[in-house]
């Protein structure tokens, strides 16, 4: 992932595109691209084209490391950390197997 992400800031530094990266900006590009994603299931969640949605949600991972590159925040850490918050919520006794709402367990 390390090359990924060096590759994705190299990109954007030779295109100068830095200064369109406010982090309002990168969050809107991330929800547009959200959007993209579900078009791909729009009228048949069974068929959709693969390469077409991983192009989007490439889409969507290239915003998230620019924000994430923008907050100066380690993207690494900020997943553990969040998955940890989500295993306090959803304790494997109480979760496996049930896809309700941590609050309704």
């Amino acid at each position: 992932m390390e090359r990924a992400i060096r590759e994705i800031l190299k990109f954007n530094k030779e295109r100068e595109w830095d200064q369109f990266h406010s982090p309002e900006n990168l969050a809107k590009s991330i929800a547009i691209e959200a959007g993209e994603l579900l078009e791909c299931f729009q009228w048949d969640g069974d068929n959709y084209e693969k390469e077409h949605l991983c192009d989007e949600l490439a889409d969507i991972l290239n915003y998230c490391i620019l924000l994430a590159d923008k907050l100066e925040v380690d993207i690494e850490e900020i997943l553990l950390s969040k998955l940890n918050k989500t295993k306090k919520k959803y304790p494997v006794e109480k979760a496996k197997g049930n896809s309700k709402k941590y609050t309704k367990l």
